[in-house]
């Protein structure tokens, strides 16, 4: 399968978590719920690891992946946190848009930090991105 089937597939489940999440997180403390969730997906992920063969490769990974790893790990840790309190207060059709302005904020600190140059055509998708974000946030 291409990258586009992967990611049309991620995007499907992206958008039924937050369904998901909104209906799962009545009643309860939105960090608990997120710490059940991370549970979930703990085992979930060292189950395919483990079903895959792949956990060999443990003691090949370098102390600089290693490292950007764990750091990618507390920035996810963090998003989920906040995702899961703004899903907690607000409307779904309102925070997902927002929250997807991640998007928007991955191309710019992949130019700054990654140095990827990026086309006019990114440029102007971004922009359109973030206003449709924000007119469906704050719109309703």
């Amino acid at each position: 399968m291409s990258w586009l089937v992967y990611a049309l597939i991620s995007a499907f489940f992206g958008a039924l978590t937050a369904i998901l999440a909104k209906i799962g997180i009545k009643n309860i403390d939105s960090n608990l719920a997120t710490a059940i969730r991370t549970v979930i997906i703990l085992f979930f992920a060292w189950g395919i690891v483990l079903f895959q063969g792949t956990f060999k490769q443990l003691s090949s990974i370098s102390r600089f992946s290693l490292v950007f790893l764990v750091l990618s790990g507390i920035a996810t840790g963090l998003s989920w946190l906040f995702y899961f309190k703004a899903l907690q207060l607000g409307k779904v059709s309102q925070v997902s848009p927002i929250d997807k302005l991640s998007l928007v904020i991955t191309i710019i600190l992949a130019v700054f930090i990654l140095k990827e140059k990026i086309s006019l055509s990114i440029a102007i998708g971004a922009v359109l991105m973030s206003i449709g974000a924000v007119l469906i946030g704050f719109g309703g």
